[in-house]
């Protein structure tokens, strides 16, 4: 194959690639950075003569998808909402949530019922009724000499979305750092269908790198006393795991490994500082695994080209029996509310979805399965709403209509300012007390009331 003319004989502008879209098809948007910005302005463009066209997408980062904007043409989903899903869902047009569970994301659209109802033939042969077809619009780095376009920091499902795909989009930016990996990084040019090229100012979402609280830092100060010199770490977004990342970075630590979902600023401050080499993990030694990345541009510009990191699949990443044979695996994750049964809810609040599950269950589960691994599950004690009223986030029981993300039975740590609190094969009135404690001084004796009630506490218990 002559790459440089079959780049030349697919590479079409944004309005003709999106031609091949009709109403009642499904496109797929990439996820994270991999969120195409051309074709979907062009899509947006033919919204008076299309209906009912599903766009899939996840973690929506800036700009805002232009077809969000006509509800009546596209139908808005997200596997997992980000602040900007929530705005838009709130402010612009409604947006829809899809849980999933995250590693299993590829076999969705491989093996799953949204794989299988979408590759069709073009026409049902019996009613001769045109069927609805898998479209997949996503970004990635220009094309290498081997006919190759890299994914970017967003590996995840994107190999099988392309694979599942009646049709594939590839808007190459140039700006997507060259990621290398472990396998599904990059889709060859005889995958693809249609090439777009970006323009040269298209760049990535320079997300903030969240500032560590006097809070974040207390509570980052409890997880520290676990780690010791050859865990493997794996940091959620937000504060507080900012703040253990920080810490590790100025410690004495040494000759600890990433595993994770997600690849923050956090990572770059533990590798560069020679906390995080790698050299005592037991897979993908002297690498940091990841499967997608939201950060700064220092971040990717560290990310570009990088053999310290290895960009993964997110069946492989986040594959509870991948993660657990990592020994002394540490995961952090936040989460928004704690009852005193336990249960964890990190996506809503007040019934509305704030976030998503993403791939908490599957990294607290790996974890724990992991020989000398631990979860921890962190939060303030309080949070305080728009009237300035202050709340506690341990509660005694969860609002009406509040998921719960991760059940009892698999919580480890809960962590706050007031302390770690470890769950594991604790019954319930253990888990009350433990919780009781580590909630605000301020709201531990209407807990310990409610506790009663629920009939999961003693007086004697009290410490």
């Amino acid at each position: 194959m002559n790459y440089a003319e079959e780049y030349a004989r697919r590479c079409v502008s944004a309005d003709e690639a999106v031609k091949t879209v009709a109403s009642g098809d499904v496109v797929d948007y990439g996820f994270f950075n991999g969120k195409p910005v051309v074709c979907d302005l062009a899509l947006a463009r033919r919204a008076d003569e299309l209906r009912d066209v599903s766009i899939y997408t996840a973690v929506s980062v800036p700009p805002i998808p232009a077809v969000i904007n006509y509800p009546e043409s596209f139908i808005y989903t997200d596997w997992h909402w980000s602040k900007l899903t929530r705005i838009m869902h709130q402010q612009v047009a409604p947006a829809y949530y899809s849980p999933i569970q995250y590693h299993r994301a590829p076999a969705y659209y491989r093996a799953s019922e949204v794989g299988r109802r979408y590759r069709s033939w073009d026409y049902n042969r019996a009613t001769m009724k045109r069927r609805r077809r898998w479209i997949s619009i996503c970004q990635a780095a220009p094309m290498d000499a081997h006919g190759y376009f890299n994914l970017g920091p967003q590996t995840s499902a994107a190999s099988a979305t392309i694979e599942a795909a009646d049709v594939v989009i590839l808007e190459v930016n140039p700006n997507q750092p060259v990621c290398l990996g472990g396998g599904e990084e990059s889709v060859h040019l005889s995958r693809v269908d249609f090439i777009v090229e970006a323009p040269d100012d298209q760049v990535l979402f320079d997300a903030p790198v969240p500032s560590a609280t006097a809070i974040d830092r207390q509570v980052a100060g409890h997880i520290m006393g676990h780690i010791h010199d050859g865990c493997c770490i794996q940091l959620g977004i937000g504060g507080m795991p900012g703040a253990v990342g920080a810490m590790i970075a100025e410690s004495d630590l040494k000759h600890l490994g990433g595993h994770t979902e997600m690849f923050v600023d956090a990572y770059v401050d533990m590798i560069a500082s020679g906390r995080m080499d790698g050299s005592r993990k037991a897979i993908d030694r002297y690498r940091c695994a990841y499967t997608f990345a939201i950060g700064s541009q220092r971040m990717y510009d560290f990310m570009n080209g990088n053999p310290a990191l290895a960009a993964y699949n997110v069946d492989y990443t986040n594959d509870p029996r991948i993660i657990s044979r990592n020994d002394d695996m540490i995961s952090i994750c936040n989460a928004v509310q704690v009852d005193l049964l336990s249960q964890v809810n990190a996506e809503n609040m007040a019934g509305s979805q704030i976030s998503g599950n993403g791939g908490m269950w599957d990294f607290v589960l790996g974890a724990t399965w992991s020989k000398g691994g631990k979860s921890f599950i962190c939060l303030s004690s309080t949070f305080t709403d728009a009237a300035g009223k202050v709340h506690s986030r341990i509660v005694p029981r969860f609002p009406e209509g509040t998921a719960v993300t991760i059940p009892r039975q698999m919580v480890d740590y809960i962590v706050t300012e007031y302390g770690a609190a470890r769950m594991t094969a604790c019954p319930s009135w253990m888990r009350a007390e433990k919780l009781i404690q580590i909630a605000h001084p301020d709201f531990r004796d209407d807990l310990i009331r409610e506790a009663e009630k629920m009939k999961i506490w003693r007086r004697s218990n009290r410490v």
